[in-house]
């Protein structure tokens, strides 16, 4: 039996798939159909065959993500095919509710800029709820379980498929668009899941691994690594210390490094997430 806490963390999941269906089914209305842009995924097919026959959209993401689902079961398990049943069901729903609406964008640079933006968002919180949003998004995934790509770079793989059929049905100029919403899509998708955040992992090669052990402690009151390393050039032993620290720790810690051990080798590197006891960013 699932605990309480298991279960909450499920239903949040669920939450973040749901929330993030909404901003799918509205970058799609707001941006892509009134500007033509097929931008990947079934919603792209949907718009081809909106140009085409002017058949329902959501209807026809509805019809579509059927079969994959039950692919999705297949492959992917039924947790997440689970997951990827109300993503299915949200996105169509929120296209059609909202298909009259009066805020649309029909520039398709705009449209594929800030389309791209909505559209990698909502994307991106829904894998971070462990789920999809069906159709073509379920392929991506399949894709990244099986060749170890991010998210967005699966997702952008397969996309681009759709765009080459929208070279066919629109022009050229239109498809161009559509790869520029799908690349700063992987970009936004891969942004929300990673939660970049402003810490800094600091790496110190140094002789004085005490002197720096003691500044770290005293100083910004963090928890550090050490491991033994070869210099390439003068072939002696060395110690590399890693310490992971907010940005005005980072500030601090560079200034104090500067005055007390000026010939300490010092590296600040942006981390895009901690995970691990302790963080993200509590103090241990």
């Amino acid at each position: 039996m699932k605990t309480t806490s298991a279960k909450r963390k499920l239903l949040n999941e669920y939450l973040w798939i749901m929330v993030g269906s909404v901003f799918v089914g509205l970058a799609f209305n707001i941006f892509f159909l009134p500007a033509r842009l097929a931008a990947g995924g079934v919603s792209g097919v949907s718009t081809l065959l909106y140009e085409l026959y002017n058949f329902e959209p959501a209807y026809v993401q509805w019809i579509i993500n059927i079969p994959i689902f039950f692919l999705g079961l297949a492959l992917l398990g039924k947790d997440f095919s689970l997951k990827t049943l109300v993503g299915t069901f949200f996105v169509p729903l929120t296209i059609y509710l909202s298909r009259d609406i009066p805020y649309t964008i029909d520039n398709p640079l705009l449209s594929a800029i800030y389309g791209g933006i909505l559209l990698g968002f909502g994307l991106g919180i829904v894998y971070r709820g462990n789920g999809s949003t069906g159709g073509l998004a379920t392929i991506a995934q399949i894709v990244k379980k099986y060749t170890g790509l991010s998210s967005g770079y699966a997702q952008m793989i397969v996309d681009g498929m759709v765009v080459i059929a929208s070279a066919f049905v629109f022009d050229l100029e239109l498809a161009l668009f559509a790869m520029m919403a799908i690349f700063v899509t992987s970009k936004v998708i891969d942004f929300v899941q990673l939660q970049t955040s402003h810490s800094k992992l600091v790496l110190i090669i140094t002789d004085q691994e005490e002197r720096i052990q003691a500044i770290i402690k005293e100083e910004i009151d963090r928890g550090l690594t050490k491991v033994r390393s070869v210099g390439g050039f003068a072939n002696q032993e060395k110690t590399m210390i890693l310490c992971v620290v907010e940005q005005q720790e980072a500030i601090y810690l560079k200034k104090i490094l500067q005055e007390e051990e000026p010939h300490s080798f010092v590296v600040f590197l942006n981390a895009s997430e901690i995970l691990g006891r302790g963080f993200s960013l509590a103090k241990s």
